[in-house]
C-alpha cells in the first residue's frame, strides 16, 4: 500500500522502558522515538503519529542519500560540512513528515480497508483532512525556511522535488512501478546535497550516485512491499512486488548490479580512494546476503531484512567520508615521491 513511502514501523520498537541487566544488576533507561511521542501532549501526539514521528526509518531513508553527496563533495582531506549535515536531516524530517500527510489523505479511504492502517489519525477520525491540509501547510513552511537557507541553485533544485512528493501516493493507482517513482522522489538528496556544498552539480558523480540511488530505493522498497502485497491485491492498488512475484530475487539481483556500478562510477569521478572501495565491497556482500536469505512470504523476515538499509547507508557513508580523508594522505605520498624524483 505504499506506506512504504514513509514507512509504517518503527526500525526502533516501541518504548520507553526500564530493564534490569543481569551482568551488573543496575536498571537503565531505554528510550525510543515512539516513547517520546507517547510522553507528548495528548492533543498533539495524532499529528505526530501523522508525520511518522514514532517511525524514524523512512527518515533515515530519506536522509542518507544527502549525507553520501554532501560527503563526496567535501575537500580532499576533510570532514563533511557539519551545518549542512544538520541543516539536511531537519529538511529530511519535515519533508518525509510531509509526504506521510499527503500519503494518509489520497490513501484514507484506502486505510480504512487494512487493519494494520484503520488506525492512522485520518482514517480514524483523529485529524481531518482540512485539519491535515493545515497541518501540511505548516510542514512545506518550516521545510522551505530549510530550502532558503541555501544557495539559489539548490533552492531551484529542491523546488523541483514537490511535485514528485505530491504525485507519488497516486502511482500505485495507475502502475506495478510504484517504488521507481519513490526511488526518483527519496534520493533527490543525492543531487541536493552536492549542489548545497558546491554551488552546483558535478553531473558526472551526481547522476551514478542519483541512480544507485534509485536501484537501493527498488530493493530495499521491493522487499517492503511483499509484506502488503495481499492487502493490496485485496483493495486494488499495485506494486513491483506484485510485479516480480516469485522472479523477485532476480530482479533484486540486478537492481545491486546497477547500484553497485553506480557507486563505483560516482567514486571514481569523485576520485575517491581505497576506503571507499573496500566499503563498496562490504556493501555488494550485504546486498547479496539479504537477497539470498529473504523469504518474500514472510513479514517478519521483509522487516528485518528492510530496516538492515539503514546501517547499510551508514557503512556507505563512512566509506564515504573515511576515502575523503584518505585523499590527503594519497596526496601527501604522491608529493613526496615527485620530491624524491627531483632529488
Amino acid at each position: 500500500m505504499l506506506r512504504r513511502v514513509f514507512y509504517s514501523q518503527s526500525a526502533i520498537r516501541p518504548s520507553v522502558r526500564l530493564c534490569k541487566t543481569e551482568q551488573y544488576g543496575r536498571r537503565r533507561l531505554s528510550i525510543s522515538a515512539a516513547a517520546i511521542v507517547k510522553s507528548a501532549p495528548a492533543p498533539i501526539q495524532p499529528y505526530l503519529r501523522l508525520m511518522r514521528l514514532d517511525k524514524p526509518i523512512g527518515t533515515w531513508l530519506l536522509y542518507l542519500p544527502c549525507t553520501w553527496s554532501i560527503g563526496l563533495a567535501a575537500d580532499p582531506g576533510c570532514l563533511p560540512h557539519l551545518g549542512m549535515l544538520t541543516l539536511f536531516g531537519t529538511g529530511a524530517l519535515l519533508m518525509r513528515g510531509a509526504g506521510c500527510t499527503i500519503n494518509d489523505m489520497w490513501d484514507k479511504d484506502f486505510d480504512k480497508k487494512v487493519s494494520r492502517t484503520a488506525t492512522r489519525p485520518i482514517a480514524s477520525g483523529e485529524i481531518s483532512q482540512f485539519q491535515a491540509l493545515v497541518f501540511l501547510g505548516g510542514q512545506l513552511s518550516l521545510a522551505l525556511g530549510v530550502l532558503l537557507c541555501l544557495n539559489y541553485y539548490s533552492i531551484a533544485l529542491g523546488a523541483a522535488s514537490l511535485s514528485l512528493v505530491v504525485t507519488y501516493p497516486l502511482m500505485k493507482r495507475i502502475t506495478y512501478w510504484p517504488q521507481l517513482v519513490l526511488g526518483l522522489t527519496f534520493n533527490w538528496g543525492a543531487l541536493l546535497g552536492w549542489s548545497a556544498v558546491m554551488g552546483s552539480c558535478d553531473w558526472s558523480v551526481c547522476l551514478p550516485l542519483y541512480f544507485s540511488g534509485v536501484m537501493w530505493t527498488l530493493i530495499y522498497d521491493t522487499i517492503y512491499a511483499h509484506q502488503d502485497k495481499e492487502d493490496d491485491l485485496k483493495i486494488g492498488v499495485k506494486s513491483t512486488a506484485l510485479r516480480f512475484q516469485e522472479q523477485t530475487k532476480p530482479w533484486l539481483s540486478g537492481f545491486v548490479v546497477a547500484m553497485m556500478s553506480g557507486l563505483v562510477m560516482a567514486g571514481v569521478n569523485a576520485e575517491q580512494t581505497l576506503p571507499y572501495y573496500a566499503v563498496l565491497s562490504t556493501v555488494a556482500i550485504h546486498l547479496t546476503h539479504q537477497i539470498y536469505t529473504l523469504d518474500i512470504n514472510k513479514s517478519e523476515d521483509c522487516w528485518k531484512k528492510f530496516v538492515s538499509n539503514r546501517n547499510l547507508g551508514l557503512l556507505l557513508f563512512l566509506g564515504i567520508v573515511v576515502g575523503n580523508l584518505w585523499k590527503e594522505r594519497r596526496e601527501t605520498l604522491l608529493q613526496n615521491e615527485e620530491l624524491e624524483a627531483f632529488r
